[in-house]
């Protein structure tokens, strides 16, 4: 009896172990190596932990380990299937091998078995997570990677980059609308907060813009009025949005801006410069109080709209990271395109700490007679 209470505490032991030790981050290929390791510690020998792949493809080798005094040697081996034990469905398998021929005992079998069921657990959640945060991700930049078209006399390039590999959807867009007289209105905005709820609002006061912006009010008012549709539902977040009415057939952009980030240009030189505007309120305040401000723009120039997620880095004044983008020099006449690939690269905006939304254009040069 004695025998059997120390075998059993033995057992209970390594799976304490096992849970502390296997599955301590969401990468599968991590929690196997985990897995490689703890059981090479507990058994010696050596392990290999083997992820099924498709139908015909052959299994991925996805963690090796071994004690330094061993190779790979022939002797007594035990292979348990990386299996939930609910549906049982096998994920991959994890061959212990162990030379000399001295034979794995019930216990050992047993800890062998019970780890690779707890990876199996693990890579499970970390599968199921990577295929909601491609669903998502896909879901986001549907909602802000294809904004309406504007005329054909305005060439357009926008991106979106979410905030880090967690954070599945945000409120961060931008939209464009076509409008009477070859104008087109661009918009870019950021829902305060991160997750499904900032994406709800997001998409809510972009439907709400659109109907807006098809009466063709001038961009002031045009905030004024989404300002107090929003304010009317308590549950709506606050927001923040810069909107920019281009007319290419007098050359200019007329700005109104709700507490957003100002816009930059970039000249042919490939020169920056951040445009001065006067700052309302952000969208849902009910206050009001924006004002137009109508600047030159000509084909030679792109606009750039811009969440705080490209510029922003947390500790630093925000004059500081505006100024970083003011400071780019890029290639001589930079068309939207680039001027996105650019400066999402060079502001390292993939590291971003919030998300980043992007909205490049340019007006087309009317050709010559």
């Amino acid at each position: 009896m004695a025998e059997q209470d120390e075998a059993l505490l033995a057992r209970v032991r390594a799976m304490e172990q096992a849970i502390g030790e296997i599955g301590t981050t969401l990468d599968e290929t991590n929690t196997c190596r985990e897995l490689a390791t703890f059981l090479v510690r507990r058994l010696g020998g050596s392990v290999v932990v083997d992820l099924a792949a498709e139908q015909g493809v052959p299994p991925r080798r996805a963690a090796t380990a071994r004690l330094s005094s061993e190779s790979y040697p022939s002797g007594s081996t035990l292979t348990a299937a990386l299996a939930v034990a609910e549906d049982g469905k096998p994920l991959g398998t994890v061959t212990a091998t162990r030379a000399g021929g001295v034979p794995f005992t019930a216990e050992e079998a047993a800890t062998v078995h019970h780890a690779a069921r707890l990876a199996a657990r693990h890579i499970g959640h970390a599968r199921r997570l990577a295929a909601t945060e491609d669903t998502a991700l896909h879901l986001q930049r549907a909602l802000v990677a294809e904004p309406g078209r504007p005329h054909p006399n305005l060439e357009i390039a926008g991106g979106y980059l979410p905030a880090g590999v967690r954070t599945l959807v945000g409120g961060d867009w931008f939209e464009t609308v076509r409008l009477h007289f070859g104008r087109s209105l661009l918009v870019v905005g950021d829902v305060m907060g991160h997750g499904l709820d900032a994406a709800v609002d997001m998409n809510a006061y972009r439907t709400v813009l659109r109907e807006v912006a098809a009466t063709d009010l001038p961009p002031h008012r045009v905030l004024r009025h989404l300002d107090s549709v929003v304010a009317e539902d308590d549950a709506r977040r606050p927001a923040t949005c810069l909107l920019v009415r281009v007319d290419p057939a007098r050359s200019t952009a007329t700005f109104a801006n709700a507490g957003h980030l100002p816009p930059a240009v970039f000249a042919a030189d490939g020169s920056a410069a951040l445009v001065d505007l006067p700052v309302g309120p952000p969208l849902g305040t009910g206050v009001g109080g924006y004002e137009p401000t109508t600047l030159p723009l000509t084909p030679a120039e792109t606009l750039l709209l811009f969440t705080d997620g490209l510029v922003e880095r947390r500790g630093e004044d925000i004059d500081v990271s505006l100024a970083r983008l003011a400071a780019l020099r890029l290639p001589p006449d930079p068309g939207p395109h680039q001027v996105v690939d650019e400066v999402l690269r060079r502001l390292g905006a993939h590291r971003a700490e919030d998300d980043v939304a992007v909205l490049a254009a340019r007006v087309r040069a009317r050709p010559t007679a």
